[in-house]
């Protein structure tokens, strides 16, 4: 049986010059960075030469970037620090109704202390429309958070252009770039971002680290309480070889980004057109131009998703109904229902994520083997029997 992974999305497997950027850390960098030590300060030293790494590449300098414990911290972190810094300004933020559930349930949990949240509506591509922003801010508006891009459907939102009004307004602009980062050109400046939440293991990198853009000037409160580290914002003994990691991915992404999406947005176009072109009843979710280049979302009609994954599964290949952080639930997600997906359709929601790795013959192998599972579910559902009476 051949396997077949179609879920980077979820996570991508760490490259082989990552993994020897941190065997060479782990030899070499063993000591705390605290410490004032030869070993301490060489730590230290391996840790601020990824610090640079991931500052260049976004635009923004060393100070600004703290380390993390991944994406997740981050947008807790950028929500519940800029919420409890700024309550005597205001208690209200807007968010998106399709964000990743660190940003839904840190909002959800701040709407229990008193705090007033909006979550924004998307359109049927899953973008937020400008009109329904302006319309939300109001004097006590203390922040905004988008995403992006998105994990499931892959659009991409107007990041610049909310940017632009959150400056004009005074308002804190925070935006999870976790799927974004090494996709879509970014640079924080030209963005107007004052947060961006950023994760090492969706760009080939270790799991377990990230980083946080914070702004210079910009205050929020600390997430972690103890030691000084991470000037002073963000307490815990560094996870040296982990960030070494993050470094060299990111790095990576700098001598061959361009190369990475063309070899993506190649692969992708190959699987969207013989899927749409041999599997009938067959939607595409989000935006059709405006969306990451390695993302393809649709519903296959009158096919239930568990059946269809399970299925997939069983032949060796990997892909997702949704974000992997919802894995245990095989309920729609509620990207898919902010979408609107019709009934017949929204069942059969699956996300291909291709990657560095995927060739063309994976592709290959994935579609006739999903032709040969989606015939034989639409043979078992009562809709689609009488829907081709």
């Amino acid at each position: 049986m051949k396997e077949v992974y179609l879920d980077y999305a979820a996570t991508t497997p760490t490259e082989e010059q990552v993994i020897n950027k941190m065997y060479e850390a782990y030899k070499k960098a063993y000591g705390n960075p605290s410490s004032i030590h030869l070993i301490g300060r060489r730590a230290k030293g391996y840790v601020e030469e990824a610090r640079e790494i991931i500052a260049n590449y976004v635009g923004a300098d060393p100070k600004e970037i703290y380390f993390t414990s991944g994406g997740t911290e981050c947008d807790n972190w950028a929500i519940k620090g800029t919420a409890y810094a700024k309550q005597k300004k205001g208690k209200h933020i807007i968010t998106s109704c399709i964000e990743h559930h660190a940003i839904l349930h840190s909002c959800e949990y701040l709407e229990k202390q008193g705090f007033e949240i909006t979550y924004l509506p998307v359109d049927e591509y899953g973008s937020i429309e400008i009109a329904e922003l302006k319309k939300a801010i109001r004097e006590d508006t203390i922040l905004i958070s988008i995403m992006m891009a998105n994990n499931e459907m892959g659009t991409l939102q107007p990041i610049k252009e909310i940017g632009e009004i959150a400056k004009k307004k005074g308002i804190l602009f925070h935006s999870d770039a976790v799927q974004a980062l090494g996709s879509v050109p970014i640079n924080v400046h030209e963005m107007n971002l004052d947060m961006m939440s950023l994760s090492a293991h969706k760009i080939y990198g270790p799991k377990g680290v990230g980083a946080m853009y914070i702004k210079k000037g910009v205050r929020i409160d600390p997430f972690m309480h103890g030691g000084a580290q991470e000037f002073k914002k963000r307490a815990g003994t560094h996870n040296v070889v982990d960030i070494v990691g993050f470094g060299q991915a990111v790095q990576m992404l700098k001598e061959n980004d361009k190369a990475y999406v063309i070899h993506y947005k190649k692969i992708r176009d190959y699987l969207r057109e013989r899927i749409l072109q041999e599997i009938e009843h067959v939607q595409l979710n989000g935006h059709h131009e405006r969306r990451l280049p390695n993302n393809l979302n649709i519903s296959i009609g009158y096919v239930e998703g568990e059946a269809l994954l399970l299925s997939l599964d069983m032949e060796g290949i990997c892909v997702s109904t949704g974000s992997a952080c919802s894995s245990g639930s095989l309920k729609p997600s509620h990207v898919a229902t902010a979408l609107n997906i019709g009934d017949d359709f929204i069942h059969g929601t699956t996300r291909f994520t291709v990657g560095r790795f995927t060739s063309l013959e994976d592709i290959d192998y994935t579609v006739d083997k999903l032709k040969e599972i989606v015939t034989r579910l639409r043979a078992m559902s009562p809709t689609y029997r009488e829907r081709n009476k």
